[in-house]
């Protein structure tokens, strides 16, 4: 079964590179070395299943476009494996389709080429503090909203009793409006919140808004008439004011 670095002690900065493109990949991997991060490569799809279960990582950089098997497939597999382990995938396409599905499938980030070095260290890093702080239970209170708890400190969330299963962003983006709850929060400030400063063009705001969608499919009654997650045109989004009675 396949685990992740969330068992290993010490938290260590090991990034599983999984991309057929030999020079892509040393580039990719002489910038994490550079900044001090441990690589593990893979060519394949089927090589990146082995390392992961060999070398288990903090974070994924997965190439979409694999020899043997979809990116996508290797996504699925290593989601149903564990929640835990950030995924960030490399696509060629800048197609909302290709992004959708990347991230409806369980991937926390999705980069286009031409690959900025710089920029997909950052969100490396940025997903690497994420989820060292999500297993450090370093949040703190429980928000409680009509049929739904948000528990900052176990990082779960319950509706109606009922706990509903995140990726470490979608509760990231979840939990930020739910602290912020009744105000307008714009795409900025949720982008730099979530992945860093520096991320900005059409590709993260769609972003944002696929993360939305999944989450409105898992808390909302009627995900077309959301009562959580509102958008606010022209900025953001806005999460309910509404308590539960007493």
């Amino acid at each position: 079964m396949l685990r992740g670095a969330e068992a290993d002690a010490g938290w260590p900065r090991r990034v599983l590179i999984v991309d057929p493109d030999t020079r892509s990949r040393r580039e990719i991997a002489l910038a994490c070395r550079q900044d001090g991060f441990e690589v593990v490569e893979a060519g394949t799809g089927e090589d990146g299943l082995a390392r992961f279960r060999e070398f288990p990582p903090s974070v994924v950089v997965l190439e979409v476009a694999l020899p043997d098997v979809s990116g996508f497939d290797v996504c699925r597999e290593l989601r149903r494996a564990t929640e835990e382990v950030p995924i960030i995938l490399i696509g060629s396409s800048h197609d909302e389709v290709d992004v959708v599905v990347g991230l409806e499938i369980g991937a926390d980030d999705y980069v286009t080429r031409p690959v900025r070095l710089r920029e997909l260290t950052a969100r490396i890093a940025a997903n690497l503090r994420r989820a060292r702080v999500a297993t450090r239970g370093a949040g703190s209170g429980r928000l409680e909203f009509r049929d739904l708890v948000i528990d900052l400190n176990e990082r779960r969330v319950l509706r109606r009793g009922r706990e509903v299963g995140l990726t470490h962003t979608e509760f990231e983006l979840l939990s930020l409006l739910a602290e912020n709850a009744g105000k307008a929060l714009s795409r900025e400030r949720i982008l730099q919140h979530i992945w860093g400063a520096g991320h900005q063009g059409d590709l993260e705001t769609r972003v944002i808004d696929v993360h939305i969608r999944n989450l409105r499919r898992k808390i909302e009654d009627e995900p077309s008439r959301p009562f959580y997650l509102l958008a606010v045109p022209g900025i953001g989004y806005r999460f309910t004011n509404a308590r539960p009675e007493p």
